[in-house]
């Protein structure tokens, strides 16, 4: 084995819908209905996972045994993470190294959040937040480029665009156009907290929450769960999975470099070189040259936490020139028809924005995309190419304080769209439509060592 490791898959995904955050679901039953629902796409029980890994950023310490202790009790490994925003892919990160480094055939990822109404606080006021320090150089960024308002997180995003906007052009109607495109994207996924369609006029309208954006320009605390599942190739053709494999042909982990607070930008604060980093990684070790393979990603899933960092992510991930993010956006190049369709779920603005869960179910719709499976949120000519395993997808997810996972993904060389496949299992195409899942679900897949005392409680 090489040390770039061997070959990885997706193998099976599953999602919860993503709701207002009231409270009325807890996250090891979220968590059973995603992991249930990715498990009875693989075909498999938990029985053959051989490492979990678990993803949440407000929750007491063990949630994640908690929440899978509904599958069974098999006394694998189970780590909890938590990465701020990009807690979901962190995770996902960590079982995709388990199976690529042999340390298991098959790993599963999980991911959830159970959160608060409103702006993003801690939950530990009696000492010194870690992202203190992006709070203290915000102020004197600020000082250069003008003051603004607004709770921390958009506040920063939103110093981000306005120094890209200083910088190199464009203004608050590219963001409210880039807002509107997620929101009407997202009409056509159930899983979306909001699928209201707004139009540009409406974003510009909404209440203002900083001086740049506006509410429909930010996403939505939620409530939320998803799962992915990663096995070898050994694995997928042992259990004749060649017909919804996905590959993940190359994943990077990057965190904050000198730059994030060296260079008194705005933009490095919110990640822009974290985010460049981890992608030019990525296409490096997926075999492209400086600069190149862009053009053979046809879909993408970009951590949109504000319209200000789709904007900004656009350059960093190399989709368009540096001083090219406002033309992508005013040519349509970010949505169907265009050159890429960026966030047809909706992105985090519509789709909502449930921490842990986030960068799962970002490779979930991903994974959907590659499998031709999305329904009215398929991407057009994805597989419209000399190369039989069609276009690229991409997946970009950034955590402040700080940590960006970018996972590039394509259908493999012995893909074959033929046989029963996860649709079959699952009992309709949960790529599109947003069903519960019942006890009857779960006996299909939970291990030969659940507890009965333990499933008792779960509330499905």
């Amino acid at each position: 084995m090489s040390n770039k490791g061997r070959r990885s898959f997706l193998i099976g995904g599953g999602c919860t819908a993503f709701i207002k955050p009231r409270a009325t679901r807890t996250t090891d039953d979220m968590g059973l209905e995603a992991a249930t629902k990715a498990l009875l796409d693989a075909g498999i029980t938990y029985d053959l996972v051989e490492q979990a890994v678990v993803g949440y950023v407000y929750g007491d310490s063990t949630c994640g045994q908690r929440a899978l202790y509904n599958l069974g009790l098999t006394g694998i490994p189970i780590t909890n993470v938590n990465n701020n925003c990009s807690t979901g892919s962190t995770a996902l990160f960590q079982a995709n190294n388990a199976v690529k480094y042999g340390a298991a055939e098959c790993a599963l990822a999980l991911g959830f959040e159970q959160m608060k109404p409103g702006s993003l606080s801690s939950n530990f006021p009696d000492r010194k937040p870690p992202t203190m320090l992006l709070g203290i150089r915000t102020s004197e960024v600020e000082q250069r480029i003008g003051e603004n308002h607004g709770p921390s997180a958009p506040r920063q995003f939103a110093n981000g665009a306005r120094e890209y906007f200083l910088k190199y052009g464009g203004g608050v109607e590219h963001l409210a156009k880039i807002a509107s495109k997620n929101h009407k994207h997202s009409v056509n996924n159930p899983y979306s907290q909001f699928r209201d369609g707004w139009s540009v006029e409406q974003v510009l309208k909404a209440p203002k929450i900083t001086n740049e954006l506006t509410k429909f320009m930010c996403s939505p605390t939620s409530d939320g769960a998803a799962c992915c599942i990663v096995a070898s190739e050994d694995f997928v053709h042992k259990h004749k999975l060649e017909n919804q494999a996905i590959e993940i042909v190359a994943q990077a982990l990057t965190t904050d470099s000198p730059l994030t607070f060296e260079a008194d930008s705005a933009m490095e604060v919110v990640g822009y070189s974290m985010s460049k980093n981890c992608a030019d990684k990525v296409f490096k070790d997926a075999g492209f040259g400086p600069g190149e393979g862009r053009d053979q990603v046809g879909v993408v899933e970009l951590h949109d936490c504000f319209a200000a960092n789709e904007l900004i992510m656009y350059p960093a991930l190399g989709l368009c020139k540096l001083e090219d993010a406002p033309k992508l956006v005013d040519q349509g190049d970010n949505t169907y028809g265009g050159k890429y369709v960026i966030n047809p779920s909706g992105g985090l603005e519509a789709k909502g924005h449930p921490l842990g869960a986030t960068g799962l179910g970002m490779h979930f719709y991903i994974m959907m995309q590659l499998r031709n499976w999305a329904g009215p949120m398929q991407a057009p000519g994805l597989f419209d190419t000399r190369d039989s395993r069609g276009k690229y997808g991409l997946v970009h997810n950034v955590g402040l304080g700080g940590a960006v996972v970018v996972s590039l993904l394509r259908r493999p060389e012995f893909f074959k769209s033929d046989g029963p496949d996860g649709r079959d299992r699952v009992g309709y195409n949960h790529a599109h439509e947003c069903r519960r899942v019942t006890m009857s679900d779960v006996d299909k897949v939970k291990s030969k060592q659940a507890s009965k005392y333990v499933l008792q409680h779960a509330k499905l």
